[in-house]
């Protein structure tokens, strides 16, 4: 319900903030005190049309926010999870309209569209007024409203799930034509990829693998030749030996010998050339082990690479990474099998489809007879409540015409119109072109009279429903008001006592001067004051005590 309306510098309103409750409240005053200001401020806030004279004469700005408390399972909330906007226990909207026209809209303080503002007031308010009438004059609530009537709802769910399998059905259907379609329109190419990729029959893992081989290998390759080039610096590079650094010493060492006899340095010099004889003879024999160890095969670095780089080039052909290469063979395998065994898998989705189709029909076909036998029970209980408001001629006349099949939907295969005559003899058309501002307002409140317990929007405002009647017919649009207000919160503008009598709570508008300037003020009424207000509309300017006990008759009434 709306808990709270504020408004800042809206036309002749400098400040305002009102909190509302359950029931039904009602907003009186004088003609011109300002009460259309208060709905077109609430108006603001539910996404309406913004105009610059909306903004308060000298003030760059004026804002209105109205704050909601839904219950958890309103639609509000899911459409606001489907918006990314977080919710709690209140919904506020918020409206900003700029001295030049522009506004902003804001849903619990994100920035939003003004389209997604007007989507969720739709859900929270319904506004029943002598020019702008939306929700039941929307032909698109119309079904909803006759299945919460009947009860119809576990039909209706049953149709939108036979509607989804269906759809779901043809999808798969026409995916798999256009599969096929596709697949044969490639059919050359795919069954040479198909085969190209089995030859190369790619393997998990296996570029990971091979990149690590070749690395090795690579890095076996040097080692070897600094092993080989380590050995060629040591052993003879002639066939005498010469050249080599063993042939060296031993020559070194026979000149020494050759001294008689040899001086003592020339035997330490024989003694180190021998040490030198053996450790070059071991350091031999360690590098030529090392160079038997380390020889790599040639034709191993050389499959590898050719491996490698095949895998690589298939991947730049098909424009894969090497990794995904055998997943893209599995797809084009499957997209081959599909096309061999297309016709048949067709065959079988297109009768699932006929099947779906079927069902789909005998769901929405039985929630037509349905809504048929219940739709003449809702205008029999609509004309019962017609005539206490002197709308005794008038009829509702519920159309339930089929739709084409192009425009079956989740809500069935039929369209469903509420239609009214006011007067006998008189085609039945749309509730908001055949009736009268007044007319239309009544004819709401009887059809919301009977429709209260379906209606998702717990909100319902009414601007002045008792235009142009008095008397036992306003003192029975009091009553109606009043227990539509037992289901729903209602707020309705009244300058009818016997309506203003109903109310839960009364709030009076008045115009007054502060300072040089118009102002509009709203003042919540305690129960002398309320008896005080009755009492002014009965009489007019003068307030009698006759007046007064009118207004304690009617209050006592009421109770």
């Amino acid at each position: 319900m709306l808990a709270s309306l504020s408004i800042r510098d809206v036309v002749l309103i400098e400040r305002l903030d009102l909190t509302f409750g359950p029931g039904l409240s009602v907003l009186t005053g004088e003609t011109g005190a300002g009460k259309s200001i208060l709905l077109d401020s609430l108006g603001l806030a539910l996404g309406q049309r913004a105009e610059a004279g909306m903004v308060r004469s000298g003030q760059s700005q004026a804002g209105v926010v109205a704050v909601f408390t839904p219950p958890a399972s309103h639609p509000a909330h899911a459409l606001m999870a489907e918006q990314g906007i977080e919710a709690d226990d209140q919904i506020v909207l918020r409206r900003i309209v700029t001295a030049d026209g522009r506004s902003r809209a804001f849903v619990n303080d994100e920035p939003v569209g003004v389209a997604l503002l007007r989507r969720l007031g739709a859900l929270l308010v319904e506004v029943q007024g002598q020019h702008d009438q939306v929700g039941l004059a929307d032909p698109a609530t119309h079904s909803g409203l006759l299945d919460a009537f009947g009860a119809l709802e576990p039909r209706r769910n049953a149709v939108a799930e036979a509607y989804r399998a269906w759809r779901g059905a043809e999808r798969a259907l026409k995916e798999a034509r256009e599969a096929i379609a596709a697949a044969q329109r490639d059919e050359e190419w795919l069954r040479h990829a198909v085969q190209e990729l089995a030859d190369l029959s790619p393997q998990e893992g296996e570029e990971d693998a091979l990149a690590s081989e070749r690395q090795g290998l690579q890095g076996s390759e040097r080692r070897a030749e600094a092993i080989a080039s380590a050995l060629s610096e040591i052993q003879p590079r002639d066939r005498r030996g010469g050249g080599a650094p063993a042939a060296a010493l031993r020559n070194a060492a026979r000149a020494l010998e050759r001294l008689t006899p040899p001086s003592e340095e020339a035997t330490a010099a024989l003694t180190a050339l021998a040490a030198a004889q053996d450790a070059l003879a071991e350091a031999e024999n360690v590098l030529e082990r090392l160079a038997s160890d380390a020889q790599p095969d040639p034709r191993r670095l050389e499959t590898v690479e050719e491996r490698l780089f095949a895998l690589r080039a298939a991947a730049r052909k098909y424009t894969v990474a090497v990794v995904d290469l055998p997943a893209h063979l599995g797809s084009l395998r499957e997209r081959l099998s599909n096309l061999d065994a297309g016709t048949g898998r067709v065959a079988a989705l297109d009768a699932a489809a006929g099947q779906a189709r079927a069902a789909y029909v005998a769901a929405a076909g039985a929630l037509t007879a349905a809504r048929r036998e219940h739709a003449d029970k809702l205008e029999k209980a609509v004309s019962k409540e017609l005539a206490p408001l002197k709308l005794d001629r008038a009829r509702l006349h519920i159309e339930i015409v089929p739709r084409e099949e192009s425009a079956w939907g989740p809500d069935g295969q039929d369209r469903v119109t509420f239609l009214v005559t006011t007067n006998p003899g008189q085609k039945p058309g749309q509730l908001a072109k055949i009736a009268s501002g007044g007319e239309l307002s009544r004819l709401m409140l009887a059809l919301k009279v009977v429709l209260a317990r379906g209606s998702p929007v717990p909100t319902l405002v009414f601007d002045e429903v008792d235009s142009g009647i008095g008397g036992a017919t306003a003192a029975a649009v009091g009553e109606r008001l009043a227990r539509v207000a037992e289901r729903l919160q209602v707020l309705v503008v009244t300058h009818s006592p016997q309506v203003a009598a109903r109310g839960a709570r009364h709030f009076q508008v008045a115009k007054g001067v502060r300072g040089d300037r118009a102002e509009t003020r709203v003042v919540p009424l305690d129960v002398p004051a309320r008896r005080e207000e009755i009492a002014r509309m009965l009489a007019g300017e003068r307030v009698t005590e006759a007046a007064r006990a009118a207004a304690d008759e009617l209050l006592a009434g009421a109770a």
